[in-house]
């Protein structure tokens, strides 16, 4: 059986998740042993995601997608090392250098976190990853509420974005999630 839940997702479920931990299950245990690795990495910003999948063997699987070659690596280096793991098979995309991607990654994350309703989302790991590739953008991540939901999605349209896919969950859905993966 698969285990996959996304990184970034997770960040605010931490202390969700700490519920779940009484149940003794490894695989949530080691999901977020990786989760730590990922989410501490320095040069893992809001324009990244990564997603985990935990095969009942210790088998890793990454995907997702990042803005440099050498973010692949490391996570995937950082990941090998956590005690449970067996093998890490690292899918996850190098996003093309774009000037225009850039751009708007750094518009719609401005016009989110600078937004009044978003400012208690700006932490050490912010919960709203802005993933851009050809101007085509996708939200990941949780936020509080169904509100805060459509207005990252409003916030996001703004820039000369071809499409916006909103991934965008709260913390129910997400601890849903979770527990049926448990």
């Amino acid at each position: 059986m698969l285990f996959r839940v996304a990184a970034v997702a997770a960040v605010v479920l931490l202390s969700s998740a700490s519920a779940f931990a009484d149940t003794g299950d490894a695989k949530l245990q080691l999901f977020k042993d990786i989760q730590k690795q990922v989410n501490r990495y320095v040069y893992f910003t809001i324009f990244d995601d990564v997603e985990i999948g935990i095969e009942d063997d210790g088998v890793v699987s990454l995907s997702g997608s990042v803005t440099n070659t050498f973010k692949k690596s490391d996570i995937m280096k950082r990941v090998a090392k956590v005690d449970g793991v067996t093998r890490v098979d690292n899918s996850i995309d190098v996003l093309p250098v774009s000037r225009f991607d850039s751009e708007v990654r750094y518009r719609v994350a401005r016009a989110i976190y600078g937004n009044g309703m978003f400012r208690h989302y700006s932490r050490l790991n912010p919960p709203v990853h802005i993933v851009v590739e050809n101007r085509h953008v996708t939200l990941k991540g949780v936020v509080d509420s169904e509100v805060d939901k459509l207005l990252a999605e409003s916030l996001a349209w703004q820039f000369g974005t071809r499409t916006v896919t909103n991934e965008l969950r709260t913390p129910s859905e997400a601890k849903a999630e979770l527990e049926l993966l448990n």
